[in-house]
This record gives C-alpha cells, structure tokens and sequence, in this order.
C-alpha cells in the first residue's frame, strides 16, 4: 500500500495539515465511491464543486482530503493537502498511484478537430496486424491488446487513463495510441503521462461553448506538443494553417505531413471512388479501402507514425492497404435498390464539408445527395448554421433532425440550423424533428443510385435526451428502413 506521500510527487502543493506518512488504499475524486482510507480530491467542475462533498467524503473513510481551499475546520484525524490545481494534482497521483505505467509502453497522443478516432484506431488495427501487444483510448472504446472496454469521453479521467495504462503495461502492451481532446488537455487528465510522440490531425470550428474563442481552442491542442521530451516525435499535418502553430514551442523532434504542400511525408490521390482510392506515399503506391481526401491524410499520418515508430516501410504499406472503416466513419452499404447509404460521425462543419466534397467528387451527377443532419445540445450553437448552410448548399436534399438534443428543444436547435440556409434552398430543407422518421423520409425520397448521408452520431448507439439514453443506431435503422424499401 503506497503512502500520500508517495502519490503526492510532482503535485504542487501550497498547504498541509496533517500527515503525509499515512497509508492510502485509493485515489477517488467522486466522493460516492470513497471508502476506508481512500484519499478524496475535491474538483471544481462544471456542474458542481467537489469541495462541498469534503465532509461526505470523511464519513466515508477518507484518510485525507486534496482540495484548491481548506476548509475552515479540519478534522485532527484527517490529512488535509491544499494544492495550486486540483485537476493537476489528481493527474499526477493517478500515474504515481499505478506506478507511472507510461513510462512502460510507447504511448502516442493523437489531436485535432477531426481524424483523432480513425487515425488512433487505425493504427491500434495496423500495429495488431504486425504482431505487436497494443492499446487504445479512443471516442469509442478502450482496447488492453484483445480486451475491450467501454469509454463515455474522448479523453477519460486520469485514473481511468492510468489505471488501463497500468492493465497495458501487466498485458505486455508495447505501444498504446490515445485520442487527446482539447477539453482533456485543459482540464489536465494528460498531466504526468509520457508521450513518445503526438500527431496533430487539423483544426476547425469546434468545442467554442467550452473555449470561448478559436485562438485559445488551438492553443489548448498546442499544451500537448509544448509538453513533449526531446527524445519524442512530433507529427503535425503542415496542410493545416495551424500545422506550424503546433511545433513553434515542442522540444520534440519535428515531422510534417501534407497533401498540398512540401513535407517529410506527401501523398498524392490517383485514384478514387466507392470502394477505395489509389494512393501514392512517398513514391509508393497504395489502394486503400478508405476514400476521399480527409482519409488520405488519415493514411499518410498513420503511414508516418509506422515508420517514426520503427515498421518497415514496405511492410507497412501492406498493412495499411488491409485497414477497414473505423465504425461510424463513411461506413455504408449499397442496397439492392442500388442506393447507397453512408453513415459518418461528421458533427462539425469541417467534418460534414469534408464528407460531402468526397460524395459530389465520386457522383456521376446523374444520381440525388440525400442528407439528413442534425446539431447536439447543449454544444457550440454557434455551428448549427454553419452547418445548415453547408449541407444545404452541398445536398439535392437537406433533412434536418433531431441529435443528441440533450437538456435544449431538439425544435429550437433545428430553428438554429435552418438560419444558415440560403433562401434560394429552402424549398429543398425538410425538418423533421424526430430522427427516425427523417431517415425513413431520406429512404423513401431516394431513388435508384441515389446517396443517402447520415450525419452526426457515427458510432454512437443511442441518444441522448434530458438526461437519458435510448437505443438509436442510424447504421441499423437506415439499412432496416432500405431493406423494407426493397421487398
């Protein structure tokens, strides 16, 4: 059993009453889960402040307490640690709590708007496929080499982090890859990891509710590089006039992606449609079986990342001509109707664009874009025009619909996106409100060779409404609804 002591290095503290020499059995910062001496840090989050729960959380067994403000009257029996930043400090008593399990494997951080999740899936599936133990902390799961477990954040808390990093390291894992989002970076889950590289994916409108202003949102993503050693790698996509922005501070060593532009690592589209796209890497071809630009630069960044990481280059071409589509990214399926249906998480105005450019590149002209969409609640509202305007300009037919609606009215959310249509495109908007009934619409106004997108929700399995969850997987309903269609 390790001491407070112990899990208190590196954390800056500004007080103490009490002892440190005390045996801690666990580290808890929701005072629910607290138990006989477990020490509590109290965070000041969002929706509520865990310095209220100090008491609670003593009548559970708490042998100390970890808070940004001492309370007023201390119990002789507890150990009380005042410190700078709370969130901090519980980052750095999670890996010391587990042992630092990221000094054991090579941990790569991947960021960005878009592309986090396919990119680290991606290369959780590549690195597999060469025989390696691997790990993965993703939007859609947490992989421990062959065992998966749930995740409900793109980036979990740091003893969820550390406490699977710690099941990697006992399984043998060798290289772990982890989505790191801006609202992990700022809310320090990432403090006390060590990275041995990170990749910058690109940056658009997104998370503005959370940061208040672009410049501070791409600063945010830039913490990640800053933090880097010199003996780590940063990869950063130069196509992306915040490429450079990543590296100006890193003490990593510097590697550049793009498409458009001179860089380390350049491909080139040959090829592309439905089933794949011919690319060249660096003067080696490559089909891949995912398509459209957003994916060659997917490609290219995994590609880089296998040779910074030590794959034989004509081994990882291979490997990555056998990648399949991460769930819920530009998964479709061509019904018997020969409509084609496309789900893709695209939530963002860059994501939907990017999706759309790819489907009115690969269309003969002759066949309807069918889109159906819709913007979360309680989010960046700012967005919900922006993406009404691209998917009207961009669709034969534009659906709008309800998301994850959340705590707001899905109406009201909708009302926010029909503000970014043209009026020359009303006359192709629908709104329908419930979700299901849009896809249904999509699937009964399309007509052979027709495309159907869905966007928004990719992977995600429910929807989420004042607090609760109900099945919804727009993967199954849309190709349900199509099959119906057909008989």
């Amino acid at each position: 059993m390790k001491t407070l002591k112990d899990i208190l290095f590196g954390v800056s503290l500004t007080a103490v009453n009490g002892s440190t020499a005390v045996a801690v059995n666990s580290v808890c910062f929701d005072s629910r889960a607290v138990g006989q001496n477990d020490v509590f840090v109290a965070i000041r989050g969002t929706i509520t402040d865990g310095h209220k729960y100090i008491e609670k959380a003593i009548e559970l067994g708490a042998v100390a307490i970890i808070c940004e403000e001492l309370p007023k009257i201390m119990d002789a029996n507890v150990t009380f640690v005042e410190v700078k930043n709370a969130n901090e400090a519980l980052a750095y008593m999670a890996s010391n709590f587990y042992d630092n399990p990221s000094k054991n494997l090579k941990l790569i951080g991947v960021t960005g708007t878009n592309g986090k999740t396919t990119v680290s899936s991606l290369l959780y599936q590549l690195f597999k496929k060469a025989g390696f133990k691997v790990g993965l902390i993703s939007t859609i799961k947490i992989m421990v080499d062959e065992t998966e477990y749930s995740t409900k954040h793109t980036t979990p808390d740091a003893l969820t982090i550390n406490r699977n990093l710690e099941l990697m390291t006992e399984a043998g894992v060798e290289f772990c890859f982890m989505e790191v989002s801006s609202h992990g970076i700022h809310q320090k889950r990432t403090k006390g990891l060590v990275f041995e590289g990170a990749i910058f994916t690109n940056l658009s409108h997104d998370h503005l509710d959370y940061h208040k202003t672009f410049a501070e949102y791409r600063d945010t993503k830039k913490v990640l590089f800053d933090e880097l050693s010199k003996n780590a790698f940063a990869l950063t996509n130069i196509d992306d006039k915040n490429g450079e922005v990543m590296l100006q501070n890193t003490k990593a060593k510097k590697h550049t992606y793009a498409l458009k532009t001179y860089a380390d690592y350049r491909a080139q589209i040959l090829e592309n449609q439905f089933d794949g796209q011919l690319l060249k890497i660096n003067d080696n071809e490559l089909w891949s079986r995912l398509i459209g630009d957003f994916n060659a630069y997917n490609m290219l960044a995994i590609y880089a990342t296998a040779e910074l990481l030590g794959l034989e280059k004509l081994e990882t071409l291979r490997l990555l001509s056998e990648l399949e589509n991460v769930d819920g990214r530009f998964q479709y399926f061509i019904s018997k109707e020969k409509i084609t249906a496309i789900v893709d998480y695209a939530h963002t105005p860059d994501a939907l664009k990017n999706v759309l450019e790819t489907i009115n590149t690969l269309r003969t002209g002759n066949e309807n874009v069918i889109t159906v969409v819709g913007c979360g609640g309680d989010r960046d509202r700012s967005k919900r025009p922006v993406m009404g305007h691209i998917a009207s300009e961009m669709s034969n037919k534009a659906i709008f619909t309800s998301d994850n609606p959340r705590s707001e009215s899905p109406s009201a959310i909708i009302e926010e996106m029909e503000a970014g249509v043209e009026m020359q495109k009303k006359q192709n908007v629908l709104s329908i409100e419930n979700r299901d009934q849009a896809i249904k619409t999509a699937c009964q106004l399309a007509l052979a060779k027709d495309i159907i997108l869905v966007a928004g929700k990719g992977h995600e399995t429910y929807q989420e409404t004042n607090g609760e969850r109900i099945d919804f997987d727009d993967f199954k309903i849309i190709r349900n609804y199509l099959e119906r269609l057909n008989k």
